[in-house]
């Protein structure tokens, strides 16, 4: 991630942000994949994210209202035309794969029943696919999730909807992680 960091840093010195949407891809491929699944770890895949939540994301990473330093970084030039547009690539590219090693069923069915009892599938869909500007979470880098659910937990992950943060409340740091390695290898 730290080269992730030091790349987002260098092209945006050196001008390589700068340029058409497109002309940016590139960059936004080296961190998050160019086929909507991230490799690097703590880096969420994009791949088929819904539009209205990309657009709301990339807003709040350039108003700095969502604190990471690369991607605010790059997307600080970015016109509000510039941010639909990205929002609408993305929401073009393929779901990532669920985590591909072989899964305990007990653990699944512990996952499972989280979702279920703590709402998961209300807000994110029965299949965990999102909707509007609610995320994708279904196949999502389990590391990503853990690292997202325990900050919205404590606080610390700032978004523009304080009801994961209550919502996660109850969970104990195992539930979080059970609840990740089940939505991480859900299609």
């Amino acid at each position: 991630m730290r080269a992730a960091i030091i790349l987002a840093i260098l092209c945006a010195a050196t001008g390589v942000v700068a340029g058409t949407v497109e002309d940016r891809l590139p960059l936004c491929y080296s961190c998050h994949g160019d086929k909507g699944e991230s490799y690097n770890p703590d880096t969420p895949s994009l791949g088929a994210q819904m539009s209205p939540y990309v657009l709301i994301q990339l807003y709040l990473f350039r108003e700095k209202q969502r604190v990471s330093e690369a991607m605010n970084q790059v997307a600080k030039d970015l016109t509000d035309g510039d941010l639909q547009t990205l929002a609408d690539l993305i929401a073009k590219m393929p779901a990532p794969a669920p985590a591909s090693e072989p899964s305990d069923p007990a653990a699944m069915a512990l996952g499972r029943s989280l979702v279920e009892r703590f709402r998961c599938n209300f807000c994110h869909n029965a299949d965990l696919s999102g909707k509007e500007n609610v995320p994708r979470i279904a196949s999502q880098r389990e590391d990503f999730l853990v690292k997202t659910l325990r900050e919205y937990k404590s606080n610390t992950r700032v978004g523009y909807d304080a009801s994961m943060a209550e919502v996660l409340q109850p969970l104990s740091d195992k539930d979080i992680t059970d609840l990740a390695y089940f939505v991480s290898r859900t299609p």
